[in-house]
């Protein structure tokens, strides 16, 4: 839904990926996310765009092979791998963030996670930054995907919830910068005290957890 093409309204809704797009569009990068009990919290799309940001190097040097990066944005970490000479591709289900990927010097398609993909079972590292892992509100589906795409020695690296933030699974909305408000829809909050659990259940298991600049991760691997 780029270039002008109309907006998907569902009973009056925006859909997400419409919403979401107007925030990458924007100036200021304005972008919230409205939970069920009213919370409105803003969404870092400054940090989604441009560059590396703080954190993303020890995450980078994590990725020894080719790497999916999965609702890659704007393609800022598969961008940075690619200069590096690390094959990357980047998946995302937003039109405009897959331009934004290609523009930025690295490979992307429009495709949904748990639709087929290219290279599954072959990945040496599977990329979840941002908050992904909460992509479809069911994180244990999620990992049990990523374990059919990763080759059997790859990795997954999760960025989760620091401890002390909500996690759990809820039907939110994105509101835009020029005030529409998307359909709920389910997404997933992870914590570094979940995750262990979480990965067990797909055949995984923790390799290694970090913090850098404020941001917490996990190395997933069978």
């Amino acid at each position: 839904m780029t270039g002008g093409q109309a907006v998907t309204t569902v009973h009056g809704r925006c859909c997400p990926t419409a919403v979401y797009e107007a925030g990458l569009r924007s100036v200021a990068g304005r972008l919230w996310i409205r939970h069920t009990d009213g919370r409105r919290e803003s969404l870092p799309v400054d940090r989604w765009r441009g560059g590396v940001k703080p954190g993303d190097a020890f995450l980078l040097r994590r990725c020894n092979g080719p790497t999916l990066d999965v609702g890659c944005g704007p393609g800022r970490l598969a961008a940075a791998l690619t200069v590096r000479g690390i094959p990357a591709l980047g998946i995302d289900v937003a039109p405009f963030a897959v331009e934004l990927t290609r523009r930025a010097g690295a490979v992307a398609l429009r495709r949904d996670v748990f639709g087929r993909l290219p290279g599954e079972g072959r990945w040496a590292a599977l990329v979840l930054a941002d908050g992904n892992i909460g992509i479809g509100g069911d994180p244990a589906r999620l990992l049990s995907r990523t374990t059919e795409l990763l080759a059997p020695t790859g990795r997954a690296l999760v960025e989760l919830e620091p401890p002390g933030r909500p996690t759990g699974a809820h039907l939110i909305r994105l509101e835009g910068p020029d005030g529409r408000v998307s359909r709920a829809f389910p997404w997933a909050f992870v914590g570094v005290e979940e995750i262990a659990h979480l990965a067990a259940g797909a055949g995984l298991r923790i390799m290694e957890i970090w913090r850098s600049k404020g941001r917490c991760f996990a190395a997933l691997g069978s």
